[in-house]
């Protein structure tokens, strides 16, 4: 059976993933961070699927990067054993990250406070055991950290390195990055991301505390970053998949998208230039990350059955289980004639928020002879 009817055989909304445009993305990253000399740490938190994480981990162990502690259970049931945890720790939280690292997990947490540090004392000296932490740094005002030069920066390295093990390095995120159009502002991002993070592992040497890990990260600023002197590990996760938001900034182009809804046509509003499909914010998530780029893409760029663009048509607004599909705004190209159980495919805003609407990816395989597998994924903290 060819891949289009396959593709035709499928429930709708249901998520495809096409492998060779992903095995494609992971090399560009691969190849790149090798040819800068650093460490690739991905950052699993998109794929959540033990079959996409093969494919993503160069040794199938590790090093990874995680969102949630549900993540790194079962990554590590899958045997990946180097695990960063990059969401600042919650006290609560720690029982289940000595319960990791008694398995065997090499798991690492992040934080930015003294009550967080002093938790983690408090937690390896009731486990016998050290938990090692990375302090967050702001490289700029996105969102948590401190700054490289804050004093409380020293305070926390000093509480960590009360028990040998504890103070891995430090940690910081261009978020900002996303909003910068272009290699060459965004090649600016990855060097405020390096600097800071270098400044602060400056500081804490210089204090005479231990700092064996720098770590940057952005997908923006993985493609962009020209120099990555005195930093020891990248880490990037939507790049395997890419979306829109990324191809708006000139990371990838809209040939490098992995990932689609494959929906169905389910009825028109002639009169108002609509066509109806069975895939809503339930399946395309309400992301509009786009509305602020030049090109506003709505919740999704149409294409037909076998991934080709449809011009000038998006989804424009979503209800629970409705999409709706029109011309983008300001073009006059004519409503393509699309009848009630045509299938089409849409590429997402964010990758991360319309794949966690679903339980499995849809794969076009690069594997002869299976033309589509299956590769489930997980949800849940």
């Amino acid at each position: 059976m060819s891949i289009t009817n396959q593709l035709n055989a499928l429930p709708t909304p249901s998520l495809v993933l096409d492998e060779g445009r992903m095995l494609a993305n992971i090399a560009r990253l691969r190849d790149r961070m090798t040819a800068l000399g650093v460490t690739l740490r991905p950052h699993l938190k998109t794929v959540k699927s033990i079959d996409a994480s093969r494919r993503v981990l160069a040794g199938g162990t590790g090093p990874a990067t995680v969102s949630t502690l549900r993540e790194a259970e079962v990554f590590f049931e899958a045997g990946v054993r180097d695990i960063l945890y990059a969401v600042g720790i919650a006290p609560q939280k720690l029982r289940q990250v000595v319960a990791l690292r008694a398995a065997g997990c090499d798991l690492a947490v992040l934080l930015d406070t003294l009550e967080q540090a002093e938790a983690v004392i408090a937690a390896s000296r009731d486990a016998g055991f050290p938990m090692p932490a990375l302090i967050e740094i702001d490289c700029d005002g996105h969102r948590s950290g401190l700054n490289p030069n804050d004093p409380q920066l020293i305070a926390i390295g000093a509480c960590l390195d009360q028990i040998p093990g504890c103070l891995k390095g430090v940690l910081t995120h261009a978020g900002e990055s996303y909003g910068a159009v272009g290699q060459i502002a965004q090649a600016a991002f990855a060097e405020q991301e390096r600097s800071a993070a270098v400044q602060a592992a400056a500081m804490l040497r210089g204090a005479g505390l231990s700092c064996s890990v720098v770590s940057v990260g952005s997908t923006p600023t993985a493609h962009a970053a020209r120099n990555l002197d005195g930093v020891t590990e990248v880490r990037a996760g939507v790049y395997v998949f890419f979306d829109l938001v990324m191809a708006g900034i000139g990371v990838c182009s809209t040939d490098d998208i992995a990932l689609s809804v494959l929906t169905t046509v389910i009825g028109h509003q002639r009169s108002r230039g609509w066509i109806l499909i069975d895939a809503g914010w339930m399946a395309l998530s309400r992301d509009h990350g786009t509305a602020r780029q030049t090109v506003n893409q709505g919740y999704g760029i149409v294409c037909d059955i076998d991934g080709r663009i449809l011009p000038d048509l998006i989804v424009t607004a979503t209800n629970q289980e409705h999409g709706v599909i029109a011309v983008r705004q300001g073009f006059s190209a004519a409503l393509p004639d699309l009848p009630v159980g045509t299938r089409l495919r849409i590429l997402p805003i964010h990758a991360c928020a319309t794949a966690s609407q679903f339980d499995a990816y849809n794969v076009i395989s690069e594997v002869a002879g299976q033309p589509i597998v299956l590769w489930p994924r997980f949800r849940g903290w």
